[in-house]
């Protein structure tokens, strides 16, 4: 609204800024563009494809001195969408799994575990569990 009663020539911009309640800075402001900033991210994305943010960051910084923070770089890293994917673990298939074992006689196998448990007024206690697994 006050660009447009300014370019009307209606109001110079000391009085429209005052007008609509708005700083002079606020009305002079201009974005810096990003295009710098994502031909620098993606090139070094496309070079190193497992560095991440922190290491694009700590290059552009202290390598090429630029004075850009974190914070900006994070943003536009994001908004690039250049976040390194999380694998998924990759899961070992055997091809005939060894069926388990199963006890043929009395004490030719035992079991042992530590257990705890905590009691209503909040003291808590341990046990050391031992059975037999052919007839529990």
């Amino acid at each position: 609204m006050a660009k447009s009663a300014i370019t009307a020539g209606r109001l110079n911009i000391r009085a429209a800024c005052a007008a609509f309640t708005i700083s002079e800075n606020c009305y002079r402001y201009r974005a810096k563009l990003s295009d710098e900033n994502a031909d620098w991210l993606v090139a070094l994305t496309k070079r190193q494809r497992n560095g991440g943010f922190k290491l694009c960051f700590l290059y552009l910084r202290n390598v090429r001195g630029f004075g850009w923070n974190h914070k900006r770089v994070y943003r536009i890293y994001c908004e690039l969408a250049l976040n390194l994917r999380i694998k998924p673990k990759k899961r070992l298939y055997r091809e005939r799994p060894e069926p388990l074992a199963v006890p043929k006689t009395i004490n030719d196998m035992w079991s042992m575990d530590f257990m705890h448990d905590q009691l209503g007024d909040g003291c808590s206690f341990r046990t050391f569990n031992v059975i037999d697994d052919f007839n529990r």
